[in-house]
């Protein structure tokens, strides 16, 4: 079925941290909706790319050396491979389009592994 969304009005609908959650797909790929605040833990993914669109607040993506800032309405695309840290100071509301593999901790599992994204 064929129809519109309201990006802010899904992000009403989260109230946690680091949790993403599906909100479309793309061919192989989903489109996921995630809140986030703090430091992520240092990981790669082995065999996907993935996108960080920020839809509300700022955020830094720490590689090993250097960091890029994202302001609103920014976006990035790490390649696959490359080890990466995402920071937010205060609360950052993104946009990631990811192949269906992708784990949110990717190389690395702990309790911030997400194995199966709730749909919302």
């Amino acid at each position: 079925m064929i129809s519109k969304m309201n990006v802010q009005e899904k992000f009403l609908q989260i109230n946690d941290y680091w949790k993403p959650r599906i909100i479309g797909e793309l061919n192989d790929s989903y489109i996921k909706m995630v809140k986030i605040k703090g430091e992520f833990i240092w990981h790669h993914h082995d065999d996907e790319d993935e996108m960080f669109f920020v839809c509300k607040g700022n955020l830094v993506i720490r590689f090993r050396d250097r960091e890029i800032a994202l302001n609103e309405g920014e976006f990035l695309v790490i390649p696959k491979g490359i080890e990466h840290q995402p920071i937010a100071e205060e609360e950052v509301h993104l946009l990631l389009i990811e192949p269906k593999t992708t784990l949110n901790t990717g190389n690395v599992v702990n309790e911030r592994t997400v194995p199966i994204p709730q749909r919302i």
